[in-house]
C-alpha cells in the first residue's frame, strides 16, 4: 500500500508540472497582449512561487486527503455523472475502461507482471539514479570550483571569489555564506566589474539561486517529462530579464554600458563548449546554453530598454489578483486529479450498466450461432 501511495505522488507530481505549464503558458499568452508584457520582475516572482507551490502539491494533496478531506471532488466522479446523465456517448465498457486507466498502470507497475512495466520500472530506476548522480557530481564540481578560487572582497553573508578558470561570473550559495565567482580577467576592467557583482547581488535579492538549488532536486524525478524543461527555460528566462531591469530601475545605471557588458559576456560565453557540460545548481550572469539562441541576448537587451516605459506604473492589485487565480487553478487541477474513493451511487449505477451490457453481448454472442445453424437445417418432408 506504501508503494502505491508513492507511485501516485509520484504520478501526481509529473501531472501537475503538466498542468502547471499548460495554466502558466495561457497566462503568459494572456499578458503577452496587454501592457504588462514587459513587467518581467513581477512575472518572476509568480512564477518562483508558483514552482515552490508545485513541488509542495503533491504532499499537500497526500494530507489534504488523509486528515481534512477524504473524497474531494474529482475529475472522475464528475465524468461517471455525466455519462449517467446521458452526456457522453460512448459504450460503458469502454467508458470504465478509460477511467480505469490510472488504476490499471499503478497496479500494473506495482505488480511487475507485464513485461512493459518492467521494462518501464528498469528505466524509470536507472534514469532517476543516473540524473541524481549527474547533480551529485554537479555539486560536487562547483565545490571543487569554489575551493581553487581566492577571496577578493566579503559584503555581509556574500564573499566576492576570483577564478582562474571561469570564464562568466556565477552565484551560488552553501548551508550559511553566499558566492559570487567571478573570472580573473574581469579586474582588468573596473566598469565591467561593477556591473557584473552588482547583477549577481541582485539574483540573491530575488532568491533565484534557491529556486534553482529547487530546479535541481526536481530534475532526477521530472527527468523524462519535457514540460519541466519547458519550466526551467521559462524560469531561467525571466530571472534574467527581471534581474536585468531590476538593476536598471533600481541603481540608474547606464543602459548603454550595461548592455555593452551583456555582449561582451556573451562572446565569452559563447567560446567555451555548451555540450556535454554539466549544469551545476548555480546563477551566471550569461547562461552558456542561451548562446545557442540568436534572440536570447536580443530579447535581454530589450527588457532593459522595456524599464523606462514601465517606470512608475503601479500594478499590485492586478498582478496580486493574477497570483491568486493562478493558485487556485493549481489547486482546482491538484483536487481534479485525485483518485476516487470507495464506491458511490453513481459508480454502482455505471457498474450496473456495464454489467448488463457484458450480458446482452454475450447473450448476441450466444444466439448469433444458433440462428446460423437454424437458416441451414431443413424439416424433414412427411411420406
Amino acid at each position: 500500500m506504501e508503494a502505491e501511495v508513492w507511485l501516485n505522488t509520484y504520478l501526481d507530481l509529473n501531472l501537475l508540472v503538466i498542468a502547471g505549464t499548460a495554466i502558466w503558458f495561457g497566462l503568459r499568452w494572456g499578458i503577452a497582449r496587454t501592457s504588462l508584457n514587459s513587467a518581467f520582475r513581477p512575472q518572476l516572482r509568480l512564477l518562483n512561487a508558483l514552482t515552490v507551490f508545485l513541488a509542495l502539491t503533491p504532499l499537500l494533496a497526500l494530507a489534504l486527503t488523509t486528515w481534512i478531506v477524504t473524497r474531494p471532488p474529482n475529475l472522475s466522479d464528475m465524468l461517471v455523472s455525466q455519462y449517467l446523465h446521458g452526456n457522453v456517448s460512448i459504450s460503458a465498457s469502454t467508458f470504465e475502461t478509460i477511467l480505469g486507466l490510472r488504476e490499471d498502470f499503478v497496479r500494473e507497475m506495482i505488480t511487475g507482471q507485464a513485461l512493459w512495466a518492467q521494462v518501464l520500472t528498469g528505466v524509470l530506476m536507472v534514469g532517476t539514479v543516473l540524473v541524481t548522480l549527474q547533480v551529485i557530481v554537479s555539486i560536487l564540481r562547483l565545490r571543487h570550483g569554489l575551493k581553487h578560487t581566492h577571496l577578493y572582497k566579503r559584503i555581509g553573508h556574500v564573499d566576492l571569489l576570483i577564478s582562474d578558470t571561469a570564464r562568466v561570473a556565477y552565484s551560488t550559495r552553501g548551508l550559511l555564506r553566499r558566492y559570487v565567482v567571478l573570472p580573473a580577467p574581469l579586474l582588468l576592467d573596473a566598469e565591467d566589474l561593477r556591473l557584473t557583482i552588482a547583477h549577481e547581488l541582485q539574483h540573491f535579492r530575488q532568491r533565484d539561486v534557491e529556486c534553482e538549488f529547487l530546479l535541481e532536486t526536481l530534475r532526477p524525478f521530472t527527468f523524462w517529462n519535457p514540460f519541466f524543461f519547458l519550466w526551467r527555460r521559462q524560469v531561467r528566462m525571466l530571472r534574467e530579464y527581471a534581474c536585468d531591469q531590476a538593476l536598471i530601475a533600481r541603481h540608474r545605471m547606464d543602459a548603454r554600458a550595461y548592455c555593452e557588458c551583456l555582449i561582451r559576456a556573451c562572446a565569452k560565453a559563447a567560446q567555451e563548449p555548451v555540450f556535454f557540460t554539466r549544469t551545476t545548481p548555480a546563477v551566471a550572469l550569461v547562461d552558456r546554453r542561451e548562446t545557442r539562441y540568436n534572440s536570447s541576448l536580443r530579447n535581454r537587451i530589450l527588457a532593459v530598454a522595456a524599464v523606462e516605459e514601465d517606470h512608475g506604473k503601479d500594478h499590485g492589485p492586478l498582478w496580486l489578483f493574477l497570483s491568486g487565480c493562478l493558485i487556485s487553478a493549481v489547486i482546482i487541477t491538484m483536487l481534479l486529479m485525485q483518485r476516487p474513493g470507495d464506491w458511490s451511487h453513481d459508480r454502482i449505477m455505471l457498474s450496473t450498466i456495464v454489467n448488463l451490457e457484458r450480458m446482452a453481448n454475450r447473450q448476441n454472442t450466444f444466439q448469433s450461432p444458433l440462428m446460423g445453424a437454424g437458416e441451414g437445417m431443413s424439416l424433414p418432408q412427411a411420406k
